[in-house]
């Protein structure tokens, strides 16, 4: 089949678009506190709601890209995300708030699922692997711009009338956002975004997919079956607690720099979070380099093991140490979700399109795990909370040693390539 770079770069496109509204929600934590008056564990339902949104839709999406194709649900899944974003552009309160995450949540389950194959038929089986590297690169490229886009955004408007220079968009943005509420302007941007997302979707031309054994739903009785084996159970536990990880990180830093050391949520706070992501992705290249030389399970950990020593240094260390330590646990993170994810599919011999649903699903870990942290939180502080992450780290960090697959990364044995070379 004819590759079709147009469709590579508009997936590429969609990654980028799906980063960038799904993980602003950390550098926001300490905003929605503050204005719409609420406890940690209030502000954790706003997280809950977007993930757990991965739990209702995943499965179901895998479903209806079978039936409907790629386009007809990503189509569908940018109109959810305007629809939610637009929605608390209009009306900003709390409980606003949560059904807008929710249809946004929906809208990236459904992208996530639909992306995949098509991003393979696009640009080739063998160009696969390169292009979803460079589809975590746009991925981390947002996460790392939005939390930037945020400050510009919130000190500009704050401070708009003592501004010597604006521009249109400042000018609109002071014109329709309400007073004291100038981060609502990033959910004006994420409506427009969508809603042009789903026009382009709309007038273009989309390359037949025809699933792989292994990229197939499966039926329901499918998954009842895969849910009485040990193993799918508990490699579902290690996606939960890596997701629950990854989020519970970038959504509380920001509040405790804040609380614990007296850092500006709007330019420190986001500043770490933003490193975060950046972080994180750049730690992926490196962990892609590690897998051709090192044991996959004993690279899990060894960096899980250095992201348990970031995170206490992130907790009990000084203010610079902390701001520093968080980001850290990104880069440390990296490799995480890819290792436990093909360790998961290499430990078992069949269902794996199904199997692959079930791990999908597991992202509700990032709904789950900040709220048990912002729980605990109002019960013991902030700092107590995230003790919580020594559970869910010490859990991956324990797959290092249980996991059995079936088939090892495949690894350079450096011995052998010199002596061949010699030879």
């Amino acid at each position: 089949m004819k590759r079709n770079y147009w469709i590579v770069a508009l997936i590429l496109l969609v990654f980028f678009v799906i980063s960038f509204l799904t993980n602003i929600i950390g550098p926001l934590i300490p905003e929605i506190i503050r204005d719409f008056h609420v406890s940690l564990t209030m502000a954790a339902l706003l997280p809950f709601c977007f993930f757990i949104a991965y739990g209702v839709f995943s499965i179901p999406a895998g479903m209806a890209v079978e039936k409907y194709k790629e386009k007809k649900v990503m189509i569908v899944a940018f109109f959810f995300s305007f629809i939610g974003a637009f929605l608390f552009s209009l009306f900003p309160s709390f409980s606003v708030a949560l059904i807008s995450l929710f249809l946004i949540g929906s809208g990236m389950a459904m992208l996530q699922v639909a992306i995949n194959p098509l991003l393979r038929v696009a640009g080739g089986e063998e160009n696969f692997a390169f292009n979803s590297v460079a589809g975590q690169l746009a991925f981390g490229l947002a996460s790392f711009l939005s939390p930037h886009m945020y400050s510009y955004l919130v000190i500009n408007l704050d401070n708009y009338e003592e501004l010597t220079h604006t521009n249109f968009l400042l000018d609109l943005f002071h014109e329709i956002i309400p007073v004291g509420l100038s981060w609502v302007s990033l959910y004006w941007i994420f409506a427009v975004v969508s809603i042009l997302m789903f026009v382009i979707l709309s007038f273009i031309k989309f390359p037949i997919v025809n699933l792989k054994e292994d990229e197939k739903a499966g039926t329901w009785s499918t998954y009842r079956k895969l849910f009485k084996n040990k193993t799918v159970i508990l490699f579902f536990i290690g996606l939960f607690a890596y997701v629950g990880t990854e989020q519970g990180v970038a959504n509380w830093t920001s509040k405790f720099l804040e609380e614990y050391h007296g850092f500006e949520p709007r330019i420190e706070g986001a500043n770490a979070v933003s490193l975060f992501w950046g972080l994180l992705t750049v730690g992926c290249f490196l962990g892609l380099v590690l897998l051709k030389f090192i044991d996959s399970r004993k690279i899990l950990k060894i960096f899980t093991g250095a992201a348990i020593i970031s995170l206490t240094v992130g907790l009990f260390g000084s203010d610079y140490m902390s701001l520093w330590a968080f980001p850290m646990v990104g880069f440390f993170a990296s490799v995480m979700y890819s290792v436990i994810f093909s360790l998961a599919l290499n430990s078992i011999s069949h269902y794996h399109g199904a199997f692959s649903g079930i791990l999908c699903t597991a992202i509700i870990g990032g709904a789950f795990v900040p709220l048990i942290i912002g729980k605990i939180g109002d019960l013991v502080g902030l700092r107590g909370g995230m003790f919580f992450l020594y559970v869910t780290l010490g859990y991956i960090f324990s797959i290092g040693f249980w996991a059995k697959p079936l088939v090892n990364n495949k690894m350079i044995n450096i011995k052998e390539t010199a002596n061949r070379h010699k030879k």
